[in-house]
């Protein structure tokens, strides 16, 4: 089963740990896309931002969450 949640983000990022950390202790699926490493995902959020390439964001349900709260996702997956 693919996770629910792709959180780009990048190993720079102490949001990014704090996030993820938070997501392994909700038990939440997750998988990881460092755009430093696939910068075509850091195009895509860009064009979703304004021109930012925030991290993390994170894409639920075919939704971009950028910079979002564990609370957020939360809402985000109930929906």
């Amino acid at each position: 089963m693919t996770a629910p949640i792709t959180v780009y983000s990048t190993t720079w990022c102490g949001y990014c740990r704090r996030l993820l950390r938070q997501l392994d202790e909700a038990s939440i699926a997750y998988r990881v896309i460092d755009i430093d490493e696939h910068p075509q995902y850091g195009a895509r959020i860009e064009a979703q931002t304004g021109g930012f390439r925030t991290v993390p964001t994170l894409e639920v349900g075919g939704r971009l969450l950028v910079n979002p709260s564990l609370g957020q996702v939360r809402r985000a997956l109930a929906s």
